[in-house]
């Protein structure tokens, strides 16, 4: 909630809304008042001049007028919540607006007069637009509409607006020729650089634009386009959705194990079930939640009471069954008896649980292989999703000896600065609290050396935050050269269909000014490990265990500990 309303004057002589109002009540004396009336006499002078007949009535001058100069101290703010505002519209003194805050209240559409300075909430409504002439509003809520008078008080959506019959006649042929120009002129307005890479970039819409002509389906086009924009020769450059057939997909029920069919009895085993947290419904694993009798090496004999030796694949059996009670006839061994039946619900994407398996798993290698002394931590992005995974182990770990930080697979985003401020704190001083331990200040800091991981699919941000650790010599990197791509986009304009296209807006040179950094390169790592697929596949980790083997090289020198308390004061 970071947003308030604000509001300036353009000119000095425009009084302030909010500017003090007197509590003193004027009496009028009407007689007097009527008696002065009837025996003043206009002045001939102040007579408005009727304009002759067939004379033009001079217009009103409309021009505004803006006095700069104070313009910062004419700024008021409006006494309402602090949250996250939008569309905002003006109609006399009522200001209409949207606000959401993070806890839910006073949250909705409201208007705000600025006459009576009252505020008044409108409803929990969609959105709204206001016609040009001010008495009607569009509004929108549960992807129904209503046209309303112009509201001052609650919204009550009676009669909505039957969109049935709403069609439109829509020519392919041409919305495609349309999207593939304004793709063409979007990124001849928004790339980085005006040179284009050397380009010739009309060009370039001569030699692509007969293919359009060609186009049949949105796929095609988005083709099209893809191969124009890869002339440029930079990364995030990204064209894709649009409005083609979708078809319905059906969720698969995954048990969160891997099994394997017993070659001789035809039943299916559990080779092994997958770790998870299933308090969070995105890591969930059905065959460790509470009260689900499952274990490793059991026999999975039915699926809600068909034989898995009847079927040709066990997934036959759990189609469509993601989110779905499902009965399964487990035993120890490949017979019927002695067999018991578990209830479970399946889940739809088993990602997420290989992939915390794979960080626990990892955490594990770095203790067992160090003795307790270092922490690991893997960062998949540079988004919300890594930010959280980075605060979720970073501060368990603050009082490891060490640190290895992975960003392999990192997909990029924007926060590698605030992590790479956190990992950059040198202690200054050390706090202590009776009943306490004495800790580094600042806290949350790795008080030791660090070994960052990175590899040819640490991309974007993830680049970035591999030539941030190298710069600030933060410690040793190993692993293989990044993606190399580090020219950012913005977010896509809107295009007729509903599609996407990504413009490289802004990137990076050094602090010389005399190379563009990173792009169509990537960062090299100081020490180069490739891991052998055979052996990743087998679970050996070759560059996570050149981490762990320069880690505690470096221990060897560079641990520290923090020293003991001094003799108490006696004053």
């Amino acid at each position: 909630d970071m947003s308030r309303i604000y509001l300036l004057t353009l000119a000095k002589d425009i009084d302030s809304p909010f500017k003090p109002k007197s509590d003193e009540v004027e009496i009028k004396n009407e007689k007097k008042a009527e008696k002065k009336k009837d025996t003043e006499k206009a002045d001939p002078n102040e007579v408005e001049k009727q304009p002759q007949k067939g004379e033009k009535k001079k217009e009103k001058d409309e021009r505004i007028k803006v006095d700069i100069e104070g313009v910062k101290d004419r700024i008021a703010v409006l006494p309402t919540a602090v949250g996250s505002y939008r569309n905002l519209a003006s109609v006399g003194d009522n200001l209409y607006y949207g606000r959401r805050t993070r806890r839910g209240s006073n949250s909705g559409v409201f208007v705000y007069n600025l006459k009576d300075q009252k505020e008044t909430e409108l409803g929990d409504i969609g959105g709204f637009e206001i016609s040009a002439d001010h008495k009607k509003m569009l509004v929108s809520s549960g992807g129904k509409y209503a046209i309303i008078d112009l509201p001052k008080s609650k919204i009550a959506m009676k009669d909505t607006l039957d969109l049935s019959g709403m069609e439109v006649n829509l020519d392919k042929k041409k919305q495609w020729a349309q999207i593939f120009n304004e793709c063409w002129r979007q990124m001849r307005e928004f790339f980085y650089v005006p040179n284009m890479h050397g380009v010739d970039w009309p060009a370039m819409r001569e030699r692509y634009q007969p293919l359009v002509a060609h186009v049949n389906h949105r796929a095609d086009l988005t083709y099209v386009i893809g191969e124009m924009i890869s002339e440029l020769n930079v990364g995030h450059t990204y064209v894709g959705g649009g409005e083609y057939p979708k078809p319905k997909r059906i969720a698969m029920g995954l048990l969160g194990a891997e099994i394997k069919r017993d070659a001789k009895s035809g039943y299916y085993r559990i080779e092994k079930i997958l770790r998870g947290q299933n308090w969070d419904k995105a890591t969930r694993s059905p065959l460790t939640e509470i009260g689900v009798d499952a274990n490793e090496g059991d026999y999975i004999l039915a699926v809600n009471g068909k034989s898995t030796t009847d079927v040709g694949d066990i997934y036959e059996l759990l189609i469509n069954k993601a989110g779905k009670q499902v009965t399964l006839k487990l035993n120890s061994r490949p017979a019927r008896r002695g067999s018991r039946d578990i209830v479970i619900v399946p889940t739809a994407d088993e990602a997420n649980l290989y992939y915390y398996d794979w960080v626990q798993t990892n955490i594990e290698k770095v203790s067992d292989a160090t003795d307790g002394k270092v922490g690991y931590i893997h960062v998949p992005d540079m988004g919300q999703r890594g930010l959280n995974e980075f605060v979720k182990y970073f501060y368990p770990q603050i009082r490891k000896k060490g640190l290895i930080i992975d960003v392999r697979g990192n997909g990029g985003g924007n926060v590698s600065p605030m992590l790479i401020e956190r990992l950059r704190r040198e202690i200054v001083m050390i706090d202590f609290a009776r009943n306490g331990a004495p800790e580094p200040d600042p806290a949350a800091m790795i008080y030791g050396p660090m070994v960052c991981l990175a590899d040819e699919f640490s991309a974007s941000d993830g680049d970035l935050f591999t030539y941030r650790f190298k710069k600030h010599k933060l410690g040793k990197v190993v692993g293989k050269r990044t993606w190399g791509g580090v020219v950012g986009i913005r977010g896509s304009l809107p295009l007729l269909d509903g599609g996407s296209l990504n413009k490289p807006e802004f990137s990076r040179y050094d602090i010389e000014g005399k190379d563009w950094i990173i792009e169509g390169y990537g960062v090299e790592p100081d020490i180069y490990v490739d891991n052998d697929p055979a052996k990743e596949y087998a679970g050996i980790d070759q560059q996570l265990n050149k981490a762990i083997e320069v880690i505690l090289k470096e221990l060897k020198t560079k641990e520290k500990d923090i020293p003991p308390l001094p003799p108490y004061p006696v004053k």
